[in-house]
């Protein structure tokens, strides 16, 4: 395998740029991350496909996993995921007002979300602790996004 990285390291790198549009150091960071699942074990060739396309569609997902993390970031959510549940009992404005947001949504938006953003789970993964199709839990998921968006936007102070 590494032999396979190494001749895809090119057009990798090229790859990695576009998906984490022409920002270098992201790409760099994306590109290493992607390095590390396939080494590790966590993304393993299935065979489905060629090495080069599967090697494509974990940089890709590496992307949109780091992508992902900053939305959340944006959204006040960090605070909960980087502090678990003592931001909440603080009572800092923006872990009660993502525990609001949170409570406003239906329970399978609020799992599906709560699995992905605060315990690291691919929507794939969600989908199996949740005992739902993968689709049904992508559709959760987005609507959910677009909900937390919604409440949390609408009561923003100022």
């Amino acid at each position: 395998m590494e032999k396979a990285l190494e001749g895809l390291h090119p057009a990798g790198y090229a790859w990695a740029l576009a998906c984490c549009r022409w920002d270098r150091s992201e790409a760099e960071d994306v590109l290493q991350t992607s390095y590390l699942k396939l080494l590790d074990g966590r993304a393993q060739f299935d065979r489905d496909s060629s090495f080069r396309t599967f090697f494509f569609s974990v940089i890709r997902n590496t992307a949109a996993d780091r992508r992902r993390r900053r939305w959340v970031m944006t959204l006040g959510l960090s605070a909960l995921r980087d502090a678990g549940e003592a931001a909440e009992l603080r009572g800092g404005d923006e872990g009660v007002a993502v525990r609001r947001a949170l409570s406003r949504l239906s329970q399978r938006q609020r799992e599906v979300l709560e699995l992905v953003f605060f315990h690291g789970n691919t929507v794939e993964e969600a989908a199996k602790v949740m005992g739902v199709s993968v689709g049904s839990a992508r559709t959760h998921y987005h609507r959910g996004k677009g909900r937390m968006a919604e409440e949390l936007n609408e009561h923003r102070p100022g």
